[in-house]
């Protein structure tokens, strides 16, 4: 049992270290951009929502919390307060996917979706009406797919760390986990929390670029 369990563990780690590798592609882009279209990056982020940004980072943090203590019940073999956790933790993870599809949705219905948008003053209807000027047109557009594809690749995490949840509540329903064998939920406590920081990661980065220059998004 202690060998699955520590094999399970290496497994998990590698997996992680090449999801690293992943967003650590992504943050280099943003980086890349970030440095090539200043101007564009810091009138970009004023385009997004600092209030729900900031919420979804405090669920977030809270999430980690409540499966941090799912896995410390399931070594002490409390089923209980073990599926409790879980399902809090669950619960947490849906009020983020939640929150990021009104933000999404609010972002599309303001014409803020990059794909096919292009400014023209001549032609207002097809204006994204946000004040852009002509020159950080593109600037802003880059800036939104970086934004629309790092927060995406996050919410699919997301979803897939849902259905990892859902999975070890039946589990746990049906006394799969004692205190010799929890090695499945402490592995997905490693992923939930993986997911956890990389979205610390794209707050600050993403919504927080001009915040300095003046105060929240909109």
């Amino acid at each position: 049992m202690a060998q699955q369990k520590e094999a399970g563990m290496v497994g998990m780690w590698l997996f992680l270290l090449t999801e690293i590798m992943f967003f650590g592609g992504l943050f280099l882009a943003y980086t890349i951009f970030r440095t090539t279209y200043p101007a564009g990056f810091l009138f970009g982020s004023h385009l997004l929502n600092v209030p729900l940004g900031g919420t979804n980072t405090v669920v977030l943090i809270v999430s980690s919390l409540t499966m941090a203590l799912a896995v410390y019940f399931s070594q002490k073999g409390d089923k209980k307060k073990l599926i409790i956790f879980l399902f809090i933790t669950l619960a947490l993870g849906l009020v983020f996917l939640v929150i990021k599809y009104f933000e999404y949705k609010t972002k599309i219905e303001t014409h803020l979706f990059p794909a096919g948008w292009t400014y023209n003053p001549a032609t207002p209807a097809e204006d994204p009406g946000h004040g852009i000027p002509l020159e950080l047109q593109q600037p802003v557009r880059v800036f939104l797919w970086i934004y629309f594809l790092m927060t995406g690749l996050h919410a699919v995490h997301m979803i897939v760390g849902a259905g990892i949840l859902i999975t070890l509540i039946v589990m746990a329903y049906f006394g799969k986990f004692t205190e010799q064998y929890n090695s499945p939920v402490e592995i997905s406590g490693l992923y939930w929390h993986f997911v956890d920081i990389v979205w610390i990661f794209l707050f600050p980065l993403l919504y927080l670029t001009g915040f300095h220059v003046t105060g929240a998004g909109h």
